[in-house]
């Protein structure tokens, strides 16, 4: 079955970095654009950013523009959100979800989510 698996969340200070990895298994990577998700306190699930299939275009919320920059290795099965200049308000559970780029309209399969907490 199709599993999404991600890690990397944790306890970083305000200022600093982190790197998310969703690993995917159990579907065709390459036929799939994939998104990163937060589920914040208080809030909706936001979206984050997205990237094509190929990891050529991407796309991102305006509330992490220019500090997080998403990314795939097609051979691995995975993709990355590097987070830098973490905020307090970045704080939340970040979920790697699964789009098949021939089908439209929502994500088809999530993770389980990794929480991320940014503290001073």
């Amino acid at each position: 079955q199709v599993q999404l698996v991600e890690s990397g969340g944790g306890l970083v200070q305000i200022g600093g970095s982190l790197r998310l990895s969703c690993a995917t298994s159990g579907l065709t990577f390459t036929r799939y654009i994939m998104g990163w998700f937060r589920q914040t306190a208080g809030k909706e699930r936001e979206f984050v950013a997205s990237i094509s299939s190929s990891g050529i275009s991407s796309r991102y919320g305006d509330s992490v523009k220019g500090r997080f920059t998403i990314s795939r290795d097609n051979a691995k099965n995975t993709v990355y959100l590097q987070m830098n200049t973490l905020k307090p308000e970045d704080t939340g559970v970040y979920y790697c979800a699964a789009r098949d780029k021939n089908v439209g309209g929502e994500y088809t399969y999530w993770g389980q989510g990794t929480l991320v907490t940014v503290s001073s």
